[in-house]
């Protein structure tokens, strides 16, 4: 069992950074590939980024690939999400979550999902 606590989302203006940090509780945490995604009400939920155990690969949507940063510190048990230029599109509830089998984009391949930390961006 992996518990998911995410942090760092507000309310920012359209231009400024933000970094999404996820702590992950267990021992384990670099058995798991980590996802972000992202959700507005109303719409599905979005797959935004992904980084393998070991942080050797990572994957972006095609929105965010030149502003968003995935990294991890598995002596920290903590997926990061440094967000760039943001724009009031990348106002959502974000959530991570932990894939026990593979560094996917699809979130029913993860296992364990986080609570949501809002991201709001005025313009």
């Amino acid at each position: 069992q992996v518990q998911l606590v995410e942090s760092g989302g507000g309310l920012v203006q359209a231009g400024d950074s933000l970094r999404l940090s996820c702590a992950a509780s267990g021992r384990t945490f670099d058995s798991y590939a980590m996802g972000w995604f992202r959700q507005v009400p109303g719409k599905e939920r979005e797959f935004v980024a992904a980084i393998s155990r070991h942080a050797i690969n990572t994957y972006y949507l095609d929105s965010v690939k030149d502003r968003f940063t995935v990294s991890r510190d598995n002596a920290k048990n903590t997926v990061y999400l440094q967000m760039d230029t943001l724009t009031p599109e990348d106002t959502a509830v974000y959530y991570c979550a932990a894939s026990s089998s593979h560094t996917s984009t699809t979130g029913s391949d993860y296992d364990y999902w986080g609570q949501g930390t809002q991201v709001t961006v005025s313009s």
